[in-house]
């Protein structure tokens, strides 16, 4: 199993990503970002967009079990982070916790 947090810190350090709500609702309808991360206490409109969003345009989403303040503290920010958009992975190997949270969740039916 993958370390999340050394995964989101590698691919903060060495990727490109966007921190913010903002922007995950914009990346998620764009369809720019290759996964998101949001914190387990990211606000409930914002995390219905991004979710909503996500699933339009199949970015992959991920529910990070820790608070945003946890999540700032991955990214070495020194303030709270509750979405996180990941653009380019870096040497990280973040992505990789798509194939397992697909693997995880069942597909509800017909597209």
């Amino acid at each position: 199993m993958i370390d999340v947090d050394k995964a989101i810190s590698t691919a903060v350090k060495t990727g490109k990503v966007s921190l913010g709500a903002s922007s995950a609702v914009q990346n998620a309808q764009t369809g720019k970002a290759k996964l998101i991360i949001l914190a387990a206490n990211c606000p409930k409109n914002v995390r219905g967009d991004v979710e909503y969003y996500s699933k339009l345009s199949k970015v992959p989403l991920i529910i990070y079990k820790g608070t945003s303040l946890d999540l700032a503290a991955v990214c070495g920010k020194p303030f709270s982070v509750s979405a996180l958009s990941i653009r380019e992975p870096g040497d990280s190997e973040i992505l990789k916790l798509t194939e397992t949270t697909e693997a995880e969740e069942p597909n509800g039916g017909n597209e």
